[in-house]
């Protein structure tokens, strides 16, 4: 894992994401990772907090990638999922992820889940 960049890191994030692999997003946290997602509170720390919890394992969530970018030890992720919803997060790294910072309009997600609620698959 310490040979990829920023970019790559997420890139693996994502494919990870997708698969719903707790262990794998796991292993691409530091122990001590910090997760501060704005539209939830409080910040987490620790591996299995955030994206990597054991809820993830129920959600039928996908990331589509809209852009990434990478500037020096930051990578940065402009997302959309199936359902139009959208959001971007931006991670700092030392060989894992460090620290992770997202933002998602809660009050959409929300409303478009509880309509949708199997309806979060990959698009056709």
């Amino acid at each position: 894992m310490s040979s990829l960049s920023p970019s790559s890191l997420v890139s693996a994030w994502v494919a990870a994401f997708n698969r719903q692999d707790v262990d794998a997003l796991a292993g691409m946290y530091a122990e001590d990772a910090v997760n501060h997602q704005v539209a939830e509170a409080p910040v987490v720390v620790g591996r299995r907090s955030g994206p990597c919890s054991p809820q993830l394992r129920r959600a039928e969530m996908v990331c589509i990638v809209e852009n990434l970018f990478e500037d020096g030890e930051w990578a940065i992720l402009e997302w959309r999922d199936p359902l139009g919803l959208r959001g971007w997060g931006s991670s700092t790294w030392w060989r894992r992820i460090v620290f992770q910072r997202g933002y998602w309009d809660k009050l959409t997600s929300s409303a478009a889940w509880t309509a949708h609620p199997a309806g979060l698959g990959l698009p056709t």
